[in-house]
């Protein structure tokens, strides 16, 4: 609603019954309850190189293979001690004792031919999952952004009849653009099984809201401190010390409905509240008004198939089985030609290859907290702040930006505003149109052949 601009130190003026004092904007907009966004800082603490989503806005200068931020290392790190220890003591037995484990190489080429073909599966299907989420959420975007422009510039407000009537109207409109940032908000958390209501993002947006979790006991939807030893497990990727995500939708003894399917009820109230008061009459916008409203009904039935349909777990189960086998018959079948060298040689490839079933994994659900995932609070602030914008001025009218005296209509051919070419005759508007084309084509030309053109002659009144 308020941008950091609101704290600056710049003066206002306010009238009372008193003579008029001037007070910095800052202090006005305490004094009303306002509050500027919370700025999103940009340096990363130890735990965020291990917890996501990533900053996008955040720039590096290293080399990618340089990064630990958004590699799968540190969650690699407990199965290369592992598999480091298991190529030592192959190579030590077959190194001080007369047991030959050495094996023909012929398995390694059968073997590593199916690794392939699972791999690229996984990662196949898991990019696939990872790319139906971005397209959602660029859909909720594109949906939400339609629908606030709508409802902004094309419903009406009522200021001509009555004064109050037409703040009526107003507050309803900015009403019902929350409910847009309220549903991204809420289908964020349902996406990432957080079902509670009292979330600092969401609450404020939906408190006088009847929603079904409403009613839950928010202290048990709550999430519990996680003891270092846990954090540590998780990060390392101990799957003994990952929780189940649906823990506290399971702990949870009330129904906890669905709030983004609850919230579009209310946004299509608002549609049909809009026509039956006949402020938004043209039957075209009505039709986009319900259809919006179904776009993103369809966007949050597409992310739950997203987020409930994960690869089949005999699939998962059986490539899991098969890079481990491969792994660790890998120095069996390298000792023989690397001896020494069998040791990193083997933790090289199990790197490369846990790692890409590692990667896999991770990104098969794009909404959790991973450090690939997709970064769903920025685009929930992305869309917050372009309907702040959006609502920063009233609906523009033709007659005060067509109309306009510094309007360039026929720019670059001409640098006269729109009240020059108003008072020439429809023949000179015609042949200068001719001659911007004929300009136009020119231009190409010269760019092409990166040949200078020579400026065209300025026409003026």
């Amino acid at each position: 609603m308020a941008s950091s601009d609101f704290a600056t130190s710049t003066t206002a003026t306010i009238s009372t019954g008193t003579p008029s004092v001037n007070i910095s904007r800052e202090a006005t907009w305490k004094a009303h309850g306002y509050h500027a966004r919370k700025p999103q800082p940009h340096h990363l603490e130890m735990e965020d190189y291990f917890a996501g989503p990533r900053d996008m806005a955040r720039h590096s200068k290293l080399p990618f293979f340089m990064r630990l931020h958004g590699s799968v290392l540190p969650k690699m790190l407990l199965p290369l001690l592992f598999i480091g220890g298991w190529a030592t003591a192959i190579t030590l037995i077959s190194k001080f004792t007369r047991a030959d484990l050495g094996i023909n190489s012929l398995l390694l080429t059968v073997l590593g031919f199916v690794v392939g073909l699972a791999l690229s599966f996984r990662s196949s299907t898991a990019y696939e999952r990872y790319n139906d989420g971005r397209k959602y959420w660029s859909q909720l975007t594109l949906t939400s952004r339609n629908l606030a422009r709508l409802i902004w510039v094309h419903v009406e407000e009522r200021h001509s009849e009555s004064e109050e009537l037409g703040k009526r109207d107003l507050l309803a409109k900015l009403s019902a653009l929350n409910l847009l940032n309220a549903f991204a908000v809420a289908l964020k958390h349902r996406l990432r099984f957080e079902p509670a209501i009292e979330y600092p993002d969401l609450e404020p947006l939906v408190a006088h809201l009847d929603l079904m979790a409403s009613t839950a006991d928010q202290v048990a939807l709550r999430k519990k401190k996680q003891t270092p030893w846990k954090s540590a497990g998780e990060y390392l990727g101990v799957s003994f010390a990952e929780s189940n995500p649906r823990k506290l939708i399971k702990r949870a003894n009330d129904n906890l409905g669905n709030p983004p399917a609850e919230i579009l009820t209310y946004l299509s109230s608002y549609m049909e509240h809009v026509i039956q008061e006949k402020t938004m009459t043209v039957p075209i916008h009505q039709t986009w008004g319900f259809q919006g409203v179904g776009s993103l009904a369809d966007v949050l039935t597409g992310c739950e198939r997203v987020l409930n349909t994960p690869l089949p777990i005999a699939y998962t189960i059986s490539i899991s089985q098969i890079t481990w086998a491969y792994v660790l018959v890998l120095p069996f079948q390298l000792y023989k030609y690397l001896d020494w060298v069998t040791i990193p040689g083997t933790m090289l490839a199990a790197y490369i290859i846990l790692g890409l079933s590692k990667i896999g994994t991770e990104i098969e659900n794009p909404f959790g907290n991973d450090v690939n995932d997709l970064p769903l609070d920025d685009y929930c602030r992305e869309l917050a702040a372009d309907i702040d914008v959006m609502t920063s001025t009233p609906a523009p009218r033709i007659e005060d930006w067509a109309y306009a005296p510094n309007n360039r209509v026929l720019h670059p051919l001409s640098a006269t505003g729109f009240a020059g070419w108003e008072h020439r005759s429809l023949e000179e508007i015609r042949e200068a149109l001719r001659a911007k084309a004929t300009t136009s084509v020119k231009s190409i030309h010269a760019e092409r052949s990166e040949t200078p053109l020579a400026e065209p002659k300025v026409a003026t009144v």
